[in-house]
């Protein structure tokens, strides 16, 4: 497989997991407005993955459309980071995960903005607009709870320490990214570290809630070698209908 095949599916389906898990608050979000605003989110991330993967299918040229590789790959086939498919358990673990990986988003989007391949620009540019909106509300939402109750403090400082060990990956990288750094399509991602800590910590300090002293990167999420076993379940449950009925049509 290209190198820019497997560098649209890490895109694609980074927001298609995070788009999956997060659309599983519609209906039973802590109130109506956040019930909405996630729910909201799930579907921009859902239309960036569409775009995507519908760019990874021709350049694959094999037959296959996006939904063949959003439902019907297996778990060892996807190319996510491991952090955006961990379990949503509450609803301050969940913007904690959004905000982690918003804060990555968005100026990764905004360098792809300036990319060699056109159609990665064109839906760098087109995402980043969401993706800017998705930061301002995760960093209001972080900075509200962590400076809430000391109940709301503590669930927010227990999703960070929980989830913290796994954003390293995000900065790691391997032949494919070094091969799109080489064609001009992408920048380095450890020269997007800097100015992530920075909006992170800011974020953090105004949230009262501590950085963890373990830094240790998680990876293995995007080479296919290991998944946790949250994605296999929920693949489980947003492939069932296509599985189960190839090719549904309605």
């Amino acid at each position: 497989m290209s190198d820019l095949f497997q560098f649209l599916l890490r895109q694609g389906d980074n927001t298609l997991v995070l788009g999956h898990r997060t659309s599983q608050w519609c209906g039973i979000g802590p109130v109506l407005e956040e019930d909405i605003a996630l729910t909201n989110t799930a579907l921009d991330l859902i239309g960036q993955t569409q775009m995507w993967l519908a760019y990874a299918a021709e350049v694959e040229d094999a037959g296959r459309t996006a939904n063949d590789l959003a439902f019907l790959r297996e778990a060892w086939d996807f190319r996510n980071l491991l952090l955006v498919e961990f379990p949503n358990r509450d609803f301050g673990h969940t913007l904690m995960r959004q905000y982690l990986f918003d804060a990555f988003q968005v100026p990764w989007l905004t360098a792809l903005s300036d990319s060699s391949n056109q159609r990665v620009a064109e839906i760098a540019a087109k995402s980043l607009k969401e993706a800017k909106y998705h930061l301002e509300r995760s960093r209001d939402t972080v900075i509200a709870l962590g400076d809430g109750t000391a109940e709301s403090n503590g669930r927010m400082q227990e999703a960070l320490d929980r989830l913290w060990p796994y954003v390293g990956e995000m900065f790691a990288s391997d032949d494919v990214d070094r091969a799109m750094v080489a064609d001009a399509v992408a920048p380095e991602l450890a020269d997007l570290r800097d100015s992530w800590d920075r909006e992170v910590a800011t974020t953090l300090k105004v949230a009262e809630l501590k950085i963890p002293e373990n830094n240790f990167a998680q990876l293995g999420g995007r080479d296919g070698k290991r998944h946790t076993e949250h994605l296999g379940h929920m693949l489980a449950e947003m492939q069932v209908l296509q599985r189960s009925y190839p090719g549904a049509v309605w």
